[in-house]
């Protein structure tokens, strides 16, 4: 992680009117890093939280496929409100995927997508493959969604699939791709948005001792973002880096609610950012709990 980079101001972002030309502009000047160094940086020169959030997402995507390619792109495996693969009815069979997924993060901004999809044969239990699409190729159909109070910056889109050509990546697509990437993407994110609040204090003249309580927050971050995402410590450390932000909180909001009215309000309509898959998240700390405790 090059932390003096981060630790050296930058001027003040504002919203791009095109997310693929920010996020190419934001690659090439640092230069393809690493994913965690991605998320930090990427967050510490958003204008938005929400555009925080999409920076830490898009490292999360980078972290779970190293050979993702240029460009923006989404993880697409949600139906309705389900995850479980019996449940699911998007399919792939001999090189063509049929189905919908109901969120794609980016909508028509997005370059390359990662399908989820059922591939097992009849009577055989549910087996999901992980698709690699072009979000612009045949039998691919993107329906813009509502516009959201959460990061409207960051568009989302129902995702429609008709014998659309796909490349199968390797390894199972539920163990491999989707477990892990709901962890992945809560370290990312995560990093990204307190990058964002570390470049918020610099801007503001923050305490420092507040900005080094910030800064050790993402070391502890990037010492997870060495951890296997499937791994129960891994998700002990990532339930203690957000209590330990969890605690930070008052203090943060404290000093936004004393500065510039513009941060406190991006800030107070994007916090939710952090709520998103709560519940999963604290079913998965406690799994890991439980497997701790089963190897004492």
């Amino acid at each position: 992680m090059p932390w003096q980079r981060l630790l050296t101001p930058v001027p003040d972002p504002v919203v791009p009117s095109d997310l693929r030309d920010w996020f190419a502009q934001l690659q090439a000047e640092i230069d393809s890093p690493p994913p965690f160094a991605l998320a930090c940086l990427g967050g510490q020169r958003a204008a938005t939280p929400g555009l925080a959030f999409l920076a830490g997402y898009q490292a999360a995507l980078r972290a779970l496929w190293p050979q993702a390619p240029a460009g923006l792109g989404a993880l697409c495996a949600t139906e309705g409100r389900s995850l479980r693969p019996a449940e699911l009815q998007t399919r792939y069979a001999e090189g063509r995927a049929s189905g919908r997924k109901g969120f794609v993060t980016a909508a028509e901004a997005a370059d390359w997508l990662l399908v989820a999809a059922r591939e097992e044969g009849e009577g055989e239990a549910p087996r999901l493959a992980m698709l690699r699409l072009s979000a612009a190729g045949p039998g691919v159909q993107l329906e813009p969604g509502p516009s959201l109070a959460l990061m409207p910056e960051v568009p989302h889109a129902r995702l429609l699939l008709q014998d659309a050509p796909a490349e199968r990546l390797p390894g199972d697509g539920w163990d491999d791709y989707v477990k892990p990437f709901r962890s992945l993407e809560d370290l990312y994110v995560h990093s990204a948005l307190i990058a964002w609040l570390l470049a918020t204090a610099q801007r503001n003249g923050w305490p420092r001792a507040l900005q080094l309580r910030l800064l050790a927050l993402l070391a502890s971050a990037a010492e997870v973002a060495r951890q296997d995402p499937a791994a129960a410590i891994t998700h002990l450390l990532l339930g203690g880096l957000f209590e330990q932000f969890a605690a930070l909180r008052p203090e943060l909001e404290a000093a936004l609610a004393a500065g510039p009215a513009q941060w406190q309000q991006l800030w107070l309509r994007d916090r939710g950012i952090l709520e998103l898959a709560g519940a999963a998240r604290a079913a998965r700390l406690e799994k890991a709990w439980q497997a701790l405790a089963a190897q004492a």
